[in-house]
C-alpha cells in the first residue's frame, strides 16, 4: 500500500513555486447535505503525522490527523449548498467549493494540486489534477481528511434537527436505511431534488 508522498510538491517548488495547496472535495454521492471542499498548505518543515486518504483512516485516527492538520497547516473550508446543487449540477457544485475553499486561503496559493481528473474553470491560480491525488501527495490527504471531518460534522448536527434518515452514520449517502427513511419519513428540505431517489419520490404518480 504506497503512503502519499510530498514529491509534487517538492517538483513544483523547484519550479519556483512556494505556496502549494492540496485541493479535495467530499459528499458528491449523497443524497442529502452540501458538498464540501477543502484547501490545505502544508509547512514541508513542520509535516503532520500520519496523512493519508481519509478513506484509509479510522474516524479516530482522522480526528487526531486533523487536529494536527489544523496546528500545522493552512487550511481553507468552504460548501457548495444543496440549492446550488440542484442548480448548477453536482460537478459544478463541487468545482464551486473548491474554488471557494483556494479563495479563503489568504494569502493566495501559488499552485493548486486538485484531486480528481478536472480542473475548475472558475480557478485563479495555476492548477494541475491529480488522479486518485489523495493516495499521491499529502497535501490533497490533508485537504481530504478536513473536508469529510468538517462534512460529516455538518450532517452530524442536521441529524440532530431530522432524525430518523441516519445522517449521523450515513453521512447522507444512500444506504438502505436512508431510502427506506426517504420513502416513509419523506423529503427533507436538505435532500437534492436533481438527485434520482429523491427526485423519484417527490414525483411518484
Amino acid at each position: 500500500m504506497t503512503q502519499p508522498d510530498y514529491e509534487l510538491e517538492r517538483a513544483l517548488t523547484a519550479q519556483g513555486y512556494l505556496r502549494i495547496a492540496g485541493v479535495d472535495e467530499v459528499g458528491r454521492g449523497p443524497l442529502a447535505g452540501p458538498v464540501t471542499a477543502a484547501a490545505v498548505i502544508l509547512n514541508p518543515d513542520d509535516m503532520p503525522n500520519g496523512l493519508n486518504d481519509s478513506k484509509k483512516l479510522s474516524k479516530k485516527r482522522r480526528e487526531l490527523v486533523q487536529a494536527e492538520i489544523h496546528a500545522k497547516a493552512e487550511v481553507s473550508i468552504a460548501h457548495a449548498t444543496v440549492e446550488e446543487i440542484d442548480e448548477i449540477n453536482i460537478l459544478a457544485a463541487s468545482h464551486l467549493a473548491m474554488v471557494r475553499a483556494v479563495a479563503g486561503l489568504n494569502p493566495a496559493p501559488d499552485f493548486v494540486l486538485i484531486d480528481g481528473n478536472l480542473i475548475p474553470k472558475d480557478l485563479a491560480v495555476p492548477a494541475q489534477f491529480v488522479i486518485k491525488g489523495d493516495g499521491r501527495s499529502v497535501s490533497i490527504a490533508a485537504a481530504s481528511i478536513v473536508a469529510k471531518m468538517c462534512r460529516d460534522e455538518v450532517m452530524e448536527s442536521l441529524a440532530q434537527q431530522f432524525p430518523g434518515y441516519g445522517w449521523d452514520k450515513n453521512a447522507g449517502y444512500p444506504t438502505k436505511a436512508h431510502q427506506q427513511a426517504l420513502q416513509n419519513l419523506g423529503v427533507t428540505p436538505h435532500h437534492r431534488r436533481s438527485f434520482k431517489p429523491v427526485h423519484n419520490i417527490l414525483y411518484q404518480e
